[in-house]
């Protein structure tokens, strides 16, 4: 039979995200909720005065909201700077992450000069190469592959089906999601009369710590130097990160975005999903760049960039595109009389 849930009282969970708590401090509860889809025993969160409707009608335990929400809220409160943050914090607690028992299967292949730590579990038909390191307290999931001499630190967590190539290094308490690639061969090939000629790609990927990477993304190994993704950087789903790429901590990348060999990424910048980042170019520190922007040259100063037309009516657009087809023509004529002018 499953394990009932572990509870808290409203007095545990304000202690913990240092919340002013307006209630009844032993009310017990023991998962998380929408505000309205909350029962009795559950804890919702209010971030903006849009969700004041269906905060007036919660039938949650508690909510998690601004202190100018306060008056509008009908059952307990735990008023915080930020409920958004309160909630991630208290959700990670009610919710714990269900770990797998520390053994190593039997279709493991571990090499006998692998050095696998204390309190470590490798799944069904997962690899660990030659030389390879695997600190205590990691998971590495079935069918994943661990190169020769790769190091993953301690308490990191390696789905199914994840890809550490040879020498790579994935630092501690990381979270690679399944059909993460790190340390395939970056796209390095010299053009010349018989075709294209491969170029040998001999850096590594150095993934810091606190990391976490989305399903099937991939990162490419350095050229001649490494691959760098700093400490604290998430990365979505899907994401392309080529040869040199070097990420800034807590920088964060939504899913779809490619970023083009030896371009360098600031710290605590935002991606938003499916942009386009050219290679050589360098971006600041604290940068946000809106969904679907290309981004050709280096960014100096901190700020929000975007470009790319948004949707609209397809009859709009077309008379527009049709538009932007004639600027040539039209910035030649302005040029000529502005000659005519001066003349």
């Amino acid at each position: 039979m499953p394990m009932p849930p572990k509870t808290y009282t409203l007095a545990d969970l304000a202690e913990r995200v240092g919340a002013q708590l307006i209630g009844d401090a032993e009310q017990r509860v023991h998962s998380v909720a929408r505000l309205d889809r909350a029962e009795p025993d559950q804890l919702a969160f209010c971030t903006s005065d849009r969700y004041l409707d269906l905060l007036k009608d919660t039938r949650a335990c508690a909510v998690l909201l601004r202190e100018q929400h306060a008056s509008h809220c009908p059952v307990s409160t735990l008023i915080v700077a930020d409920p958004y943050f309160a909630y991630a914090e208290l959700a990670n607690l009610l919710h714990p992450r269900v770990q797998y028992a520390r053994t190593v299967a039997e279709s493991a292949v571990v090499d006998p000069t692998a050095q696998i730590g204390e309190d470590v579990y490798i799944g069904a038909a997962a690899v660990i190469s030659a030389g390879a390191i695997i600190e205590p307290g990691c998971e590495v999931g079935p069918g994943a592959f661990v190169g020769r001499d790769a190091f993953v630190g301690a308490g990191s967590i390696l789905a199914g089906q994840v890809y550490v190539g040879d020498q790579c290094h994935i630092g501690a308490r990381a979270i690679l999601h399944a059909g993460v690639v790190i340390g395939s061969d970056g796209f390095g090939f010299a053009p010349g009369k018989a075709g294209w000629k491969k170029v040998p790609q001999l850096g590594n990927v150095q993934v810091g710590d606190d990391v976490e990477i989305g399903a099937n993304t991939t990162i490419d190994r350095g050229a001649l130097e490494d691959t760098i993704i700093g400490d604290g950087v998430k990365l979505d789903n899907l994401v392309h990160i080529a040869h040199n790429v070097r990420i800034g901590p807590h920088t964060a990348i939504a899913g779809g975005t490619a970023i083009a060999g030896s371009t360098t990424i600031g710290a605590r910048c935002v991606i938003a999903g499916q942009c386009a980042i050219n290679g050589h170019i360098e971006i600041c520190d604290e940068v946000t760049i809106m969904g679907m922007t290309g981004v050709a040259n280096s960014i100096k100063e901190p700020g929000a960039y975007a470009s790319g037309l948004p949707a609209r009516a397809v009859q709009g657009w077309r008379r527009n595109v049709a538009r932007v087809m004639k600027l040539d023509d039209l910035y030649a004529r302005v040029r000529a009389l502005e000659k005519q002018q001066r003349s």
